[in-house]
C-alpha cells in the first residue's frame, strides 16, 4: 500500500453564524464551526495539536496554535472520526479558516492533515 494511503486523515468543517452572542454595531461577530475529522488511513494516529489561520475581511490574521481540540487529543483507530464544536470571534461580518492538524501514527511517524479553507459570514452578507 502507497505509505500516504497509510497516514490520511480527512477533514471536513461546517461553519456557522452565531447571531445571539454577536454585536454587530460594535463589530463583533462570533461563529461557531463543527469539525469532523476521519481517519481515512490504515493506520490509528493520535490528533496532538492545531494550528489555525484566521483572516477577516480587512486581511487581519490571527493565527491559533495549542495542543488538541477542545481539551482533547483523540486517537483515531482507522475507520474511525471525531467531530467536535468550537468558535471564534471576528471583527467584520465574513472571514476565512484554514490551517492543519499534526498527528502522531502509532508506529510513531508523525504527519500533517490539511484542513481546507472555508468561510465564515454572516447570512445574506454574500451573494
Amino acid at each position: 500500500m502507497a505509505e500516504s494511503k497509510k497516514y490520511e486523515i480527512a477533514v471536513s468543517a461546517v461553519p456557522q453564524y452565531i447571531a445571539e452572542q454577536s454585536d454587530p454595531t460594535n463589530d463583533n461577530y462570533v461563529f461557531a464551526y463543527t469539525i469532523t475529522i476521519d481517519n481515512v488511513g490504515t493506520v490509528a494516529a493520535q490528533l496532538i495539536s492545531r494550528h489555525w489561520i484566521i483572516t477577516d475581511a480587512e486581511g487581519e490574521v490571527q493565527e491559533v496554535r495549542g495542543l488538541g481540540v477542545v481539551g482533547r487529543q483523540p486517537l483515531l483507530q482507522p475507520g474511525e472520526q471525531f467531530v467536535y464544536t468550537s468558535g471564534c470571534q471576528l471583527d467584520t461580518p465574513v472571514g476565512t479558516m484554514r490551517g492543519s492538524y499534526q498527528f502522531t501514527a502509532v508506529d510513531g511517524r508523525q504527519f500533517e492533515a490539511d484542513i481546507a479553507e472555508f468561510t465564515l459570514a454572516v447570512p445574506h452578507v454574500l451573494h
